[in-house]
C-alpha cells in the first residue's frame, strides 16, 4: 500500500532525525543534500545522531523517538535499517533510507536510488508505504530465547554461514563475490541438516535440507530473484528450502536463478518465472507463521548479520507494521 505524505504540522515546523552510521559515508555529502532539502521544502534543520559499534541504532533510534520527528532518516545498510526499525515498529513516523552498506537489499527491494542526493530528495517528498516486517524467536544453545525482526531475509544453513564468513571489508570492495569461497566450499561439502518444520500450525514435516530461506523481500545482492513471489507488504512470508543431491543439481540451481535475474525485470518474464514448474531442490512455501526445530545447531543471519548458532526458531510476520518512505508515484 502506498499513499502519498500528509501534512501533520505547517512545513515551517517540520523537521527531520537523522541516524547515520558513519562508517561508510561521504558525511559532508549528506549533509550538504539534507540541508538542501530542508531550505527546499520550508523544514526546520534535521537533529543528527550517529550509530556505534556497540549501538548499531537501538538506542539512537529510541532517542529519535523522544524527539517527535515528522520522519526518521536512516543513513546505512541493512543491518542499521534493522536496528532502528526495531525500536519503530507501529510507530506513524515514517523511515527513509540513505543507502550506504555493503548490501542495501531492503532499499533495492523498495526502488530506492543509491546515491545519496536521489535518496535524500524520496525521503523529503516521496510516498509513504507500509511494509510487513519480519519477526524470529531464537532458541539458543542455552536455551536462552531471543527475538528480533527482520526485513529482507532470514536464513540458516549456507545462507548464514556467508554472512559470518565474509568481512565487510570483503563485501564493500567486491560485492557478492565476497560469498564466493563459502559457496564453493558448501557446493562441494553439500551437509544437510535435518529439518522439522510446520507452516500456520499445520503437521509437522521432516526434510533433510542444506540451507531455508524465509523471506519478506525477494531479491539478492546482484540482482538474484530468490523468491518470486515476495512483496514486503503481503502479509505473507515466503520461505525456500534448498535441498540438492550433488554437484548437478547445485548447477541447476545455478541456472534457475541466473535466468530468474534476467527475466524478472519485466512484467512478461516475471510470469513466466511464477508458472515454472519448481523442482525437488527448490521447496517454495507461504505461510505467516514457520515453527523449525533441529537437531543440530545451526547458524542464522538477519538481514545479513550472523545471530550465532540456534536449535529451533518461530518465524512471523507482522502486516503493515512499518511506514517506509519510497519514490513518488506521482
Amino acid at each position: 500500500m502506498t499513499h502519498t505524505t500528509t501534512d501533520r504540522k505547517s512545513s515551517e515546523s517540520r523537521f527531520a532525525t537523522v541516524i547515520v552510521n558513519p562508517t561508510r559515508l561521504d558525511g559532508r555529502r549528506l549533509r550538504a543534500a539534507v540541508a538542501a532539502e530542508e531550505e527546499r521544502q520550508g523544514w526546520l534543520p534535521s537533529a543528527w545522531l550517529e550509530t556505534t559499534i556497540d549501538d548499531p541504532g537501538q538506542s539512537v533510534a529510541t532517542a529519535a523517538l523522544l524527539q517527535h520527528p515528522d520522519l526518521i532518516i536512516v543513513a546505512g545498510g541493512d543491518g542499521t535499517i534493522r536496528a532502528v526499525s526495531e525500536q519503530v515498529p507501529d510507530s506513524s513516523i515514517p523511515i527513509a533510507i540513505v543507502p550506504t552498506g555493503t548490501g542495501n537489499l531492503l532499499a533495492r527491494n523498495l526502488g530506492l536510488k543509491s546515491d545519496i542526493e536521489s535518496a535524500v530528495r524520496t525521503a523529503f517528498t516521496g510516498s509513504d508505504r507500509l511494509i510487513d516486517a519480519g519477526f524470529v524467536n531464537m532458541r539458543h544453545e542455552d536455551s536462552r530465547v531471543t527475538r528480533h525482526m527482520f526485513l529482507v531475509m532470514t536464513g540458516i544453513g549456507l545462507d548464514a554461514s556467508m554472512a559470518a564468513d565474509s568481512t565487510n571489508a570483503l563485501k564493500k570492495r567486491i560485492g557478492w563475490l565476497a560469498y564466493t569461497d563459502s559457496i564453493s566450499r558448501s557446493v562441494i561439502r553439500n551437509k544437510q541438516f535435518l529439518l522439522r518444520y510446520r507452516l500456520d500450525g499445520s503437521p509437522e514435516e521432516n526434510v533433510h535440507a542444506h540451507t531455508v530461506i524465509v523471506g519478506n523481500c525477494g531479491t539478492l545482492t546482484a540482482g538474484i530473484l530468490l523468491l518470486p513471489d515476495a512483496r514486503p507488504d503481503d502479509g505473507r512470508l515466503d520461505v525456500v528450502v534448498f535441498r540438492p543431491k550433488g554437484f548437478w543439481q547445485w548447477a541447476r540451481i545455478g541456472s534457475r536463478l541466473a535466468v530468474a535475474r534476467l527475466l524478472h525485470r519485466t512484467r512478461f518474464g516475471t510470469l513466466v518465472l511464477r508458472v515454472t514448474p519448481h523442482f525437488r531442490a527448490l521447496q517454495y512455501r507461504q505461510a505467516r507463521t514457520l515453527e523449525a526445530r533441529f537437531d543440530e545447531p545451526q547458524r542464522i543471519e538477519l538481514d545479513g548479520d550472523d545471530h550465532g548458532f540456534v536449535t529451533g526458531v518461530t518465524v512471523t510476520v507482522h502486516p503493515s507494521a512499518l511506514t517506509f518512505r519510497s519514490p513518488s508515484t506521482s
